[in-house]
């Protein structure tokens, strides 16, 4: 006797699949996902799973827990204005490493072993995120000023891993917030989803439940009360830009989530926080 299975899951994901097929996607992976190897390969077979619908993907990684670990083995104090890191030329150096030649190379490995092609870039090499500095106080710490896209298209064949290093009007790297780094890389693409794995499960409100779903005046109140706070109020400002600049869907998944994209992207049932622009 044949046993009777639910079949609604997989037709509910077939759905997805063909809806998304050709479709473009960034992913903006935290420090905290790249620092734990389970949680790499993990997230690493999510990609592979949504490569193989068919979705065209661009990842943009930060790597703070990284260049934190760095710079104290070289006894730079980690010091922060408005959030933002005051940046030596020293720091900016190792930072420039850290992300480049250690961060970036393990993602990219992590792909080509599971039989993805997967390229990784210097955002700094191919100047794709100039810049000016934030300020004399902060050294050298860039806010991006565009998006140069001369050098740059995503590829439906291979997954272009990108190290989010601004550069000013002379070639010199800057240190750029990567939140940021992938929402103006976003909109310039102008990407179908852009998605924030973090270790956070969503934004939270005040009593500590998560938002299934915002809107960029509901995220406007929520900066303004200070319900959003921390490393969540720069995200939550970057997404806000990105909406403001009319990308339509930006997703907040919880990386240690086992398979949050799969359900969060294939599935009604969502995982994380969706953020949406207002109707008004």
């Amino acid at each position: 006797m044949i046993e009777k299975r639910d079949t609604a899951p997989i037709i509910e994901v077939l759905h997805y699949a063909n809806d998304f097929a050709g479709k473009t996607f960034l992913l903006k992976l935290g420090g905290s996902i790249l620092q734990d190897e389970m949680l790499i390969d993990s997230v690493c077979q999510d990609i592979k799973r949504l490569h193989q619908a068919g979705i065209r993907l661009v990842i943009v990684h930060g790597g703070s827990k990284a260049i934190n670990q760095c710079l104290a083995e070289h006894k730079i104090k980690a010091d922060f204005i408005d959030g933002l890191r005051i940046t030596s030329r020293e720091a900016m150096q190792l930072i420039e490493k850290v992300l480049c030649t250690q961060v970036n190379k393990i993602l990219v490995d992590k792909l080509k072993q599971i039989g993805l092609q997967a390229m990784g870039i210097s955002a700094a090499t191919i100047q794709l995120l100039p810049c000016r500095y934030y300020s004399r106080q902060h050294g050298f710490v860039g806010v991006i000023q565009s998006v140069n896209l001369s050098k740059f298209k995503p590829s439906s064949d291979s997954i272009s891993v990108i190290a989010p290093i601004g550069v000013d009007a002379a070639g010199n790297s800057l240190n750029v917030n990567a939140d940021y780094a992938a929402s103006k890389l976003a909109v310039a693409l102008n990407v179908d989803k852009l998605i924030f794995m973090t270790d956070q499960n969503g934004i939270y409100a005040k009593d500590g439940s998560v938002y299934s779903e915002l809107d960029s005046n509901e995220l406007i109140k929520l900066i303004n009360d200070q319900t959003v706070v921390g490393g969540m109020l720069i995200k939550t400002k970057a997404i806000l830009s990105a909406l403001n600049e009319h990308l339509n869907h930006v997703h907040i998944l919880n990386g240690n989530i086992p398979q949050v994209l799969l359900k969060e992207i294939f599935t009604t049932q969502g995982v994380g926080t969706l953020c949406k622009a207002s109707s008004k």
